[in-house]
């Protein structure tokens, strides 16, 4: 949620909500802490094939959630309408579930914590006010571009997809924000024909506005993607360097951060529990999430409580510097919220989550990266990458497919096989980040990624 925190006049922006969620804090009961989170919002899909659009979906929708805490029992209810006695049931239902929840000592809102709000440019008229004939166009020019870039290549589904959001939250805490935001993306999903084998690939462009889609990479990118893959076979077991493509990287970012996660920390759920303060890679390793960061397709201006989004450095000169907290796992940690609290909306409750991880970049592209490596792999895509890690021992296992790199250039492309290693040893053999940050429609930015010593189980 983008957020300003200010009193609105009657018929500004976001007034209305801000006095939906002052009624129903304004009727807290003696001894209660009341939270009172409303938002709408909606997105637009679209699916073409073949020049045609093949599904065309435009949704809204708006409610709101209330969080009653009384006696170290907390009680919630949501509604997905902002209907004045609807309002009224959730608040009652909130009130009624409290009796049903179990003491818990930690149990609180957030309070404010001096922190100023970075002002971004969250919200973007030009795309609020995008024709949908010109959504649709984008997406098929994406597949003609991509249909363009290799004989061999087929276009599986070429998509856009934008989404929009406002929303206010108040407490009895001292909490009062509003604020809007919006965000558009394309992608692409490509086959690449050889004979009797097939290959897929993917491409993406994000923005704040469509303009600041790059639909020729995009284009070019899913069509390598496909067409390099063509005639893998299963290689040899042994050791190797590996090259993490950026979109690998970032999914490997987000293993990580589910270390960092406060929450799972304070569960004894994180390798890292008890490291605060350790080498855990080499110097040159800084991760940063930091939502203040315009690029990011997840940048925001608050959290999913009301406090301000900051950048936070996680890992800083391979140093375990933090981790990420809501105010439920700082309270449990006896330390302070680092405006990590993560929302999906108004029907949960606030989690904890990094909201937009990246490596501080190196200077070199990935091709500059591979013309120095006489012997490793360029890994390009990973599968099960979630399934295959164990975040509370590290152990790392994954399959995986990508190109052979010898004497500097990517050679033979291979498939089925794994990489295997531990998220310890991996963070530790890490001997390059890539200056080539690729901005993705996720929580985390990719980037090319060199480590060493890495076990490739094949044939």
């Amino acid at each position: 949620m983008s957020a300003t925190d200010t009193t609105v006049a009657s018929g500004e922006l976001g007034a209305d909500l801000l006095a939906i969620v002052d009624r129903v804090v304004a009727q807290a009961k003696p001894g209660e802490q009341v939270e009172a989170f409303v938002s709408r919002g909606g997105d637009t899909e679209v699916r073409v094939y073949q020049g045609e659009v093949e599904h065309f979906v435009s949704a809204q929708a708006e409610g709101i959630g209330i969080r009653i805490i009384s006696d170290g029992r907390t009680g919630f209810a949501y509604a997905g309408t902002l209907d004045e006695a609807a309002i009224a049931e959730v608040l009652a239902e909130a009130r009624d579930n409290v009796q049903f929840g179990t003491v818990d000592e930690w149990a609180g809102l957030a309070e404010p914590d001096g922190v100023a709000q970075t002002a971004q440019a969250l919200w973007s008229d030009e795309l609020a006010g995008y024709a949908t004939d010109r959504k649709i166009e984008l997406a098929k020019e994406l597949e003609r571009l991509t249909l363009g870039a290799d004989s061999r290549v087929r276009v599986d589904d070429s998509n856009y997809a934008d989404a929009f959001g406002e929303a206010a939250v108040a407490t009895t805490t001292g909490i009062r924000r509003w604020g809007r935001e919006n965000g558009c993306y394309v992608s692409v999903s490509t086959l690449a024909d050889d004979g009797d084998e097939t290959q897929t690939g993917f491409g993406f462009s994000v923005g704040r506005t469509p303009d600041m889609f790059d639909l020729g990479k995009a284009a070019r990118e899913a069509a390598d993607r496909a067409t390099r893959l063509l005639g893998a076979t299963k290689p040899a077991s042994r050791r190797t360097t590996v090259v993490l493509d950026p979109f690998v990287t970032a999914q490997f970012l987000a293993i990580i951060s589910s270390t960092l996660n406060g929450e799972a920390v304070v569960k004894g759920r994180s390798l890292f529990k008890d490291r605060l303060g350790d080498e855990v890679a080499p110097p040159f390793v800084t991760l940063l999430d930091d939502p203040t960061n315009p690029l990011a397709y997840t940048a925001t201006d608050v959290d999913g409580e009301g406090l301000a989004a900051r950048l936070n450095p996680l890992i800083e000169g391979g140093v375990l510097r933090q981790f990420v907290h809501n105010s439920y796992s700082a309270r449990r940690a006896g330390t302070m919220s680092t405006g990590n609290a993560v929302r999906g909306g108004f029907a949960g409750t606030p989690g904890v989550g990094a909201l937009a991880l990246h490596l501080l970049p190196g200077t070199r592209s990935q091709d500059e990266i591979v013309a120095g490596i006489d012997d490793g792999l360029l890994v390009q895509s990973v599968q099960g990458i979630h399934s295959g890690v164990n975040p509370i021992s590290g152990d790392f296992s994954t399959g995986a497919a990508g190109l052979m790199i010898r004497n500097g250039q990517v050679a033979e492309p291979v498939r089925e096989f794994t990489i295997a290693s531990t998220l310890q040893r991996m963070l530790m053999d890490i001997v390059e980040v890539g200056g080539d940050v690729d901005w993705l429609p996720m929580r985390a930015a990719g980037v090319t990624l060199v480590v060493t010593d890495v076990t490739m189980s094949g044939a």
